[in-house]
């Protein structure tokens, strides 16, 4: 058989670029760590340029508008590229698809987490130019503990900035928060009142998640885990922000969470900043959250305050 065969050019093609160091940090034995990060971009015909020297003369290398993706796993390690597959449709969109890892909470305790994750936007902005970045359009998004890790860093307060990278801001310009357990001291509460239960997994406050997370004496845990909790973090600086969660999620209720991150936003008469979705019968990180629909209104939302 012999035919003609003409697909067109609309789809650019996407590169990724895996394991760059963004930062060398220590744990908590005080070993050195290299934390790593990839880059999933519209970036030309990489093999192309790397086979004849030169890349299809249809490609437009026009800076684009970054988002830094933070993975979840309950703070306790999660691989970059764990759920890199979910994230194309934002790479076709425009989008330069920043997927990081971050200190886990056997490796450093609260706010080291949040100082990686801002060590990694100032990365950002200082390689712009050579991932093909404009650094004044910068958003985050995250799942799960990347949803709070996400939300914290929206809130663009001063501090836990490390001295990498320290002439270049770890401000964002958006920012969207799936699922993220928000409010600490609340999700501490919810399980604890399951430790009575043989079958639950955790029978000490220092054994969950979030007791991981911060480490120390468990007396002040809560006291400690309020300070860490985007909920009250909110402030007129913040950027932005989406919040997408299901009515139906069993470890972060969306009532203890997320709710109470928009009622505190509206609160403080900044509801123009803040689209709240709640998912029906969605529950933690299911498949309504990694729907084409649901890829479309977040995209949409970057779109508003980032092209």
């Amino acid at each position: 058989m012999k035919a003609i065969f003409n697909p067109g050019t609309s789809k650019k093609a996407l590169t990724l670029m895996d394991n760059i160091v963004y930062s060398t940090v220590k744990d908590l034995e005080g070993n050195p760590l290299e934390l790593k990060l990839s880059v999933l971009l519209q970036n030309g015909n990489s093999e192309m340029r790397a086979a004849v020297g030169e890349d299809d003369p249809k490609e437009d290398h026009t800076p684009k508008p970054a988002l830094v993706w933070i993975p979840g796993g309950g703070w306790k390690g999660c691989d970059k590229n764990l759920m890199l597959g979910e994230m194309t449709e934002f790479a076709n969109a425009g989008y330069v698809v920043v997927s990081i890892y971050y200190r886990s909470s056997a490796e450093g305790h609260y706010p080291d987490q949040l100082i990686d994750v801002k060590t990694a936007i100032r990365f950002v902005r200082a390689h712009a130019a050579e991932f093909e970045i404009d650094p004044d359009r910068i958003g985050i998004f995250g799942r799960s503990a990347g949803g709070h890790l996400a939300a914290a860093a929206a809130m663009n307060q001063d501090g836990f900035d490390s001295e990498e990278c320290s002439g270049y801001s770890s401000k964002v310009q958006a920012c969207c928060d799936m699922f993220g357990p928000v409010d600490i001291p609340a999700l501490m509460e919810v399980e604890e009142k399951k430790f009575s239960d043989p079958n639950f997994r955790w029978h000490k406050v220092e054994e969950t998640h979030g007791g991981c997370l911060l480490g120390g004496d468990p007396a002040t845990m809560k006291e400690r885990g309020a300070m860490a909790s985007p909920v009250n973090m909110v402030n007129p600086g913040m950027c932005p922000i989406q919040i997408l969660h299901g009515d139906n999620d069993p470890l972060v209720p969306v009532e203890d969470s997320s709710e109470r991150l928009y009622q505190k936003i509206v609160d403080a008469g900044m509801e123009d900043k803040v689209d709240y979705y709640v998912i029906p019968g969605a529950g933690h990180g299911t498949r309504e959250f990694f729907q084409d629909a649901t890829k479309e209104l977040q995209i949409a939302f970057f779109d508003r305050y980032l092209k």
